[in-house]
């Protein structure tokens, strides 16, 4: 067994768990930037906080079907 296929699975799970660690960064990114907007300009309902953690969702989730497409696509 050469060390590629040896370690082929492991390089999956650590691809999954760094998907996990980026997506946690980017909505926790958005999150931060929306509380620091209501702040800064104040409104009734923390309309920048709930807006741009959304918009940071989205971009989470469209940053994994990427990487999980490509993934499949090296397979």
């Amino acid at each position: 067994m050469t060390k590629n296929k040896k370690n082929a699975p492991l390089d999956k799970y650590l691809e999954f768990v760094n998907i996990a660690f980026q997506m946690a960064i980017i909505i926790g990114a958005a999150l931060l930037l929306g509380m620091w907007l209501d702040k800064k300009f104040p409104n009734k309902f923390s309309g920048f906080t709930i807006g741009i953690t959304l918009l940071g969702v989205f971009v989470a989730l469209f940053q994994v079907i990427r990487k999980v497409s490509r993934m499949s696509k090296e397979q």
